[in-house]
């Protein structure tokens, strides 16, 4: 970690700047929005732009992979490009890098001040979509690697390095994980980076750890064969309405608590050092429920409102419906109600042993006379890397060496993503390496990347590789 080197990655970086920026503009042109079929074509021509541009910029092989459609589905998935640059040194570490080509969709009736597909360079930000999510935050690896390899005369990366980009995240990534499954072989790692994410503010870099996995269900409850009138049948029929609203009631305890038996079953539990991280980051919850356009908080007794929403399971009543829903009174029975609830789920949590305990929990609630019908959807797990793990270790010097010296904190993220499928059928644990900030605008009008920040990205990603290599050699 010579200042030599350092400053020979920084000056390679500044001498390709304007390079990058026109083909990663170039890119950004390409509306490639998976959510809208009639941007089938500008997806593959996404996919294909970059596995051409990926092989140019030195990677030996570069492809666009096929995403065939499940056996109850007559349309392919959106294709995912595939790279490999390996390493001179046969027992250097596989590291695959995850991200996403396709966007959300965007116009300029939406909201942006210009096209969103037409990128626009004002006041140091980059603004079109996918500027931050996800492209740019891809992109910057294919400078990152090449100032790698310009500031140590290498002429291969200190790892085996794969990439691994997807065209479906934005809509859930749907066939992800049995692309993950088909390919097993080709994307074997033993450190997954995942670059689509963010860093806490520009002023307070950080790596995120993990994600909360999800789950979801919906309960349909059946009661009389037809709505019937509530003088004559009611307090003598059991109601599906007021059993949909004693199952919410009885979903968390006094102490907002998931009151499912066995829900907390292997939790892994904070950490003292985790906690004390987590405190010293500049949380301003006042400001916080302003985003939230909440007036309060209100959560799991015992713990901080960032410790709930990064490191606690939680269940939430994400609808709820049944009976007359019209103007004025109609005095019934209803015949039938239903509730959707998601469960988000942490380090430890099985989703299969979830969707159990949510299964007879709700039977267990249900009165003679109300039929009941629960419906999962797909599951995606949780993901966690240890703070002591050696390669979390390197991800966060390689971000100090971007970041001028500055300390590293850590974070986590509330939300759930596709990357716990790759720890979860690859067995290698996955790290984040993100400088995304709030203020990027995700899935927003304007979405902008801060361009110093871009490149302290396309730094860190210089230094990660020469980082990681060392990690396994102190380890051996």
């Amino acid at each position: 970690m010579s200042e030599t080197q350092d400053n020979a990655v920084r000056t390679y970086i500044h001498g390709h700047r304007a390079a990058f920026l026109d083909d990663l503009a170039e890119w950004l042109r390409i509306p490639s929005v998976s959510a809208q079929p009639e941007h089938a074509g500008d997806i593959r021509r996404s996919a294909e732009w970059l596995a051409a541009k990926l092989k140019e910029s030195g990677f030996p092989a570069a492809e666009v992979w096929e995403v065939p459609p499940a056996a109850e589905e007559a349309a392919p998935g959106a294709p995912a490009v595939f790279a490999e640059w390996p390493s001179d040194d046969p027992d250097a570490l596989t590291v695959l890098v995850y991200g996403h080509h396709d966007v959300q969709p965007a116009a300029r009736e939406d909201g942006w001040h210009t096209d969103p597909f037409e990128p626009v360079v004002e006041d140091g930000r980059l603004y079109a979509r996918g500027a931050a999510d996800d492209k740019g935050q891809v992109f910057f690896h294919t400078l990152g690697v090449r100032a790698h390899l310009a500031a140590t005369g290498r002429t291969s990366p200190a790892v085996h390095l794969k990439l691994l980009v997807e065209g479906e995240e934005e809509s859930g990534s749907p066939h992800f994980r049995a692309l993950v499954e088909r390919h097993r072989d080709r994307l074997a790692a033993d450190v997954v980076i995942v670059s689509d994410t963010g860093m806490w503010s520009e002023t307070t870099p950080t790596v995120c750890t993990g994600m909360r996995g999800l789950a979801e269900c919906e309960i349909e409850l059946y009661g009389p064969g037809q709505d019937i009138h509530s003088g004559s049948f009611g307090g003598a029929v059991p109601n599906p309405a007021t059993v949909a609203a004693r199952l919410v009631a009885a979903l968390h305890d006094e102490h907002e608590r998931v009151a499912v038996p066995g829900f907390y079953d292997g939790v892994a539990e904070l950490t003292d050092p985790e906690r004390e991280l987590f405190a010293e980051l500049p949380f301003d919850e006042d400001e916080w429920l302003r985003t939230a356009r909440s007036r309060a908080t209100l959560g799991e007794a015992g713990y901080s409102t960032l410790e709930r929403v990064w490191a606690r399971p939680t269940a939430e009543v994400n609808g709820i419906g049944g009976g007359y829903q019209g103007p004025g009174g109609k005095t019934i029975i209803p015949s039938s109600a239903m509730l959707k609830l998601s469960f988000r789920l942490v380090a430890g949590q099985d989703p299969d042993r979830v969707e159990e305990a949510v299964r007879d929990w709700v039977a267990s609630l249900i009165p003679t006379g109300i039929r009941h019908e629960i419906t999962f959807g797909g599951a995606t797990r949780p993901c966690l890397t240890p703070l002591e793990h050696p390669a979390l270790q390197a991800v966060a010097r390689s971000m100090s060496r971007a970041f001028d010296g500055r300390k590293i904190r850590f974070t986590r993220e509330g939300g759930s993503g596709p990357a716990a499928d790759l720890q979860d059928v690859l067995g290698a644990p996955v790290l984040f390496l993100g400088i995304s900030v709030p203020s990027d605008g995700w899935h927003a009008p304007n979405e902008k990347v801060e361009l110093d920040l871009l490149f302290k990205g396309v730094e860190a990603s210089a230094y990660l590789w020469g980082e990681l290599s060392a990690s396994r050699t102190a380890r051996s």
